[in-house]
């Protein structure tokens, strides 16, 4: 009997320290059970104390990476990560048209936790009116959030606020993580835009420097749980879940000066 994998198309930008971005993408889609394939939208010099350099990937290798998968290989979901120009992002918008791509987790990377901006402020304008209405999730971040809605985030107490407006406006079910708040517990808020209910995910702060890549950890896992056809509740569940378990496992290691990785990896009997 013939078998397929459950795919998940990763398009994102290339983290030479392997912490972040599509090599974290691969290692948690992976680790989740699924095949996964890449589109490289930039190249950056990064390494667990920051970003040095970020180099563009040109327009044309990078469609050609998305058309070359999706042609031959397809996907039975899409996570997108860093799109630094207005350029890439409407050349996405375009690919997720042409093949409609629905199962689309959008992970909208904007600032490296080292405080290097990530993205050009026309392509933020793009992802708003072009992107954000084609995803079916989009999972920021308080920083990635205040951007989105134009207002300063002080606290859980306003995400039931936040999360609502970006339903409203984009029709797209939203996960807000908590994690740069300063609470001792972290509690995640998931609003489920397609039956119209809300998930609290609390977890306890892990005290340790080994967060680097958490959010395009946790965008692909949540991407990996769509394509092995969990439902967007069960999704978000699963994928945090994952993320907390890889953040305890990897808090003792020691990688790098800075902030180093997650354990992707945490269960090797997957």
């Amino acid at each position: 009997m013939e078998k397929k994998y459950n795919v998940v198309l990763t398009i994102a930008g290339s983290d030479s320290g392997g912490g972040a971005g599509i090599q974290a993408d691969i290692k948690a889609i992976s680790a989740m059970g699924c095949y996964a394939a890449s589109a490289i939208t930039a190249v950056t010099v990064q390494n667990t104390l920051g970003v040095q350099a970020v180099h563009p990937i040109p327009l044309d290798i990078l469609g050609g990476q998305i058309d070359a998968v999706l042609s031959d290989i397809g996907a039975n979901a899409l996570k997108i990560g860093m799109l630094h120009s207005a350029e890439v992002v409407n050349l996405v918008a375009d690919k997720i048209e042409k093949y409609e791509i629905s199962n689309v987790v959008l992970d909208p990377v904007m600032v490296a936790t080292s405080g290097h901006r990530l993205i050009e402020e026309s392509a933020i304008e793009v992802i708003k009116q072009r992107l954000l209405p084609m995803a079916r999730v989009l999972t920021p971040n308080v920083p990635e959030a205040e951007i989105l809605i134009g207002q300063t985030i002080n606290d859980e107490r306003d995400f039931p606020a936040v999360a609502k407006s970006l339903v409203e406006k984009y029709g797209i079910s939203v996960l807000l993580k908590a994690g740069h708040l300063t609470g001792e517990e972290l509690v995640d808020y998931f609003y489920n835009a397609e039956d119209d209910t809300v998930t609290l995910l609390p977890s306890k702060r892990v005290q340790t420097p080994n967060t680097h890549g958490t959010g395009c950890t946790l965008s692909s896992a949540f991407a990996a749980a769509l394509a092995r056809g969990e439902d967007l509740t069960a999704a978000a569940k699963s994928a945090k879940h994952y993320i907390e378990q890889a953040i305890l496992s990897g808090a003792n290691y020691s990688i790098g000066h800075g902030h180093g990785p997650v354990n992707h990896f945490f269960d090797r009997s997957m």
